[in-house]
């Protein structure tokens, strides 16, 4: 017995044929009193008649001109914003979500795609049903982001849901003189570990390119961030958003310690420089010296302080996103 292999057939689009047709219109030119004719003219009740040949001759070929230009709009390709790379959608911008039902707009937001890609469902009915699943991080750059996901069985309709879903789940994420981090971040979420240090002003962003892009969402300019573990772009996405929503001030860690908050720093030498001051009562004895501080220290971050580890980034050019 011989089996023939058979390719699955790309889908075809339907064609609407009913676009662009008016009721009571067709090729026999009858004008309808009520549906392509009034009813009443000069205060007398019309009859069905009939329309003039000409006249139907250019309906006909409007129609015709209007459904050619339709379809050559649906299937011209847009020319969009290049991402990380040539061929993904990753990094492309999608601009600001619509306006909201009560006619707020959000013209001060931009909206990036982190991930876009396709998901299957098995179902009793249809097998495997095929969807889209759209990753998108909004952000105003003044420290208000947020994120969601879109699913649709259309790729710009995944993205449109989740773009203006990700506008309703919005963080105000602190940054410390609107360029970097408060303090060193270590962050878990299932299997990707996350960890993000402070830098000075003019270091740049030395992270993965995903969080390259919602830092520049957020307005982080200095930071490092090493992923380890997965990368799974949703899980880096949370782990990242759950970091930077937990971090603690200066100003919040002055209340919570009782104490004031310094900073060294090299213009001003050895003499500490006061950042923050509780808004209680100071507390006169200071922290326990013989308390062993609960710090989880990286193995590469020892080696590298103590000369045992050269950084793999010296003296490496990296490319400006």
């Amino acid at each position: 017995t011989l089996f023939r292999s058979c390719k699955r057939t790309k889908r075809k689009l339907k064609k609407d044929l009913n676009r662009g047709q008016s009721l009571g219109e067709g090729r026999s030119g009858f004008l309808w009193p009520g549906l392509n004719a009034p009813v009443l003219k000069s205060g007398t009740v019309q009859s069905v008649g009939k329309r003039d040949p000409v006249q139907l001759v250019e309906m006909q070929s409007e129609l015709i001109r209007q459904r050619d230009a339709w379809d050559k709009k649906r299937k011209a390709r847009v020319k969009r914003e290049r991402g990380w790379t040539g061929r993904s959608w990753g990094g492309v911008s999608l601009g600001p979500p619509d306006p909201g039902p009560n006619g707020e707009t959000y013209e001060d937001f931009d909206s990036r795609v982190i991930e876009l890609k396709n998901v299957f469902n098995m179902t009793a009915k249809e097998g495997r049903k095929k969807s889209v699943s759209a990753l998108v991080v909004v952000g105003n750059g003044n420290g208000a982001a947020g994120f969601a996901i879109g699913k649709a069985s259309e790729r710009t309709v995944a993205l449109r849901k989740a773009k203006n879903r990700a506008i309703h789940y919005l963080h105000y994420i602190e940054r410390y003189q609107d360029h970097t981090i408060y303090h060193d971040i270590s962050t878990k979420f299932m299997k990707t570990n996350l960890r993000m240090k402070k830098k000075n002003r003019g270091y740049g962003l030395h992270c993965h390119r995903a969080i390259i892009t919602m830092c520049k969402l957020i307005g982080i300019k200095d930071m490092y961030a090493k992923v380890s573990g997965s990368v799974n772009m949703l899980n880096l996405t949370r782990a990242f958003f759950l970091g930077l929503t937990t971090q603690e001030t200066h100003q919040a860690l002055a209340d919570h310690k009782g104490l004031h908050v310094v900073e060294y720093r090299a213009e001003c030498g050895p003499l500490p420089l006061v950042v923050a001051s509780p808004r209680g009562a100071v507390r006169t004895e200071g922290e326990p010296e013989d308390e062993v501080p609960d710090t989880q220290l990286d193995w590469n971050d020892v080696k590298a302080a103590q000369g045992m580890k050269r950084s793999v980034w010296a003296n490496v050019k990296r490319t400006v996103w």
